[in-house]
């Protein structure tokens, strides 16, 4: 009798547990279905082929300058921080018991940390008043700062789930260390480091607060000849941005400008969705079902 009373009390413990963990999925789930809901019935009015190739003066004003902007922003953010993010990854990863290891890491907690504007106003002092401009680069550097602890503390807990052994058995073959790390440890964790690829995209795609001080805001389309791509001049000239065009139409009283405000950021959210998906795809073609997690 009591092996049965204690079966029914562990199943009836079971059914209470899951009743409050599906109540907690649902509670997490209505903030998100109440945002897409809103985003899409709000957004998708606004959605058409002028609103996405126009520039903003045109008669049909547009978010094409802001679309491609916001692409290249994000361009040269992931150029700054994709080298110096994976180089920091891969020695604290291998030089976890080094000097420098441990102020490191506290150091990128403390960068992911720094509210965005900060970073604008910094990179401000730094870039765009030396230069004496707003600019693509001031741009992509700012949001570079920010990826950068994201990507790079992503990037070492990639490395270190390799097992040990992978290192040892490349140590016994006689190559040397840096090359068992480069050709063999990165290529295993790379759906790791795809991913925190990601998580660091997504967190600077929406960032207006650090364009402000330093993109500048356009209403034309960047520099696209030849010869002025052949001397970077799109990386020194003031951009669009997806972030400060909904910053921007928010602000503005006519409905049609808040129309259009929702219209960008269904647009945003969907450049996102669409990285993600793309990087979940090649993850999945690339290493299986396995890797795709």
């Amino acid at each position: 009798m009591k092996g049965i009373a204690n079966a029914r009390r562990r199943k009836f413990t079971n059914l209470i547990a899951m009743l409050v963990m599906v109540t907690m999925l649902v509670v997490c789930l209505i903030p998100l279905v109440s945002v897409s809901w809103t985003l899409l019935s709000k957004g998708i009015p606004a959605i058409s082929l002028d609103f996405l190739t126009n520039l903003p003066l045109s008669r049909q004003s547009g978010i094409g300058n802001a679309i491609l902007g916001s692409l290249l922003t994000l361009l040269v953010a992931s150029l700054f921080a994709i080298p110096f993010g994976l180089l920091v990854g891969m020695y604290l990863s291998q030089c976890a018991s080094s000097r420098l290891a441990t102020p490191t890491r506290t150091l990128l907690d403390v960068m992911s940390g720094i509210p965005a504007i900060v970073v604008g106003m910094f990179i401000y002092s730094l870039v765009v008043r030396p230069m004496k401009s707003y600019s693509l680069m001031a741009g992509g550097v700012s949001l570079a700062m920010i990826m950068l602890p994201v990507f790079a503390r992503t990037s070492e807990e990639a490395l270190k789930a390799i097992p040990e052994t992978v290192m040892e058995a490349g140590l016994g073959l006689g190559l040397p260390r840096w090359r068992v790390v480069l050709q063999v440890l990165l290529r295993s964790a790379l759906p790791g480091v795809l991913t925190g690829f990601f998580l660091a995209l997504a967190r600077v795609g929406g960032e207006a607060a650090p364009l402000l001080f330093t993109v500048g805001g356009s209403n034309f389309w960047p520099s696209h000849a030849p010869a002025e791509l052949a001397r970077l001049q799109p990386l020194t000239e003031q951009v669009a941005s997806l972030p400060l065009v909904i910053y921007e139409y928010a602000k503005d009283p006519r409905p049609a400008k808040h129309a259009a405000a929702w219209g960008a950021a269904l647009v945003l959210v969907v450049i996102i969705l669409a990285i993600r998906l793309s990087t979940h795809a090649y993850v999945r073609w690339r290493y299986g079902q396995q890797g795709a997690h």
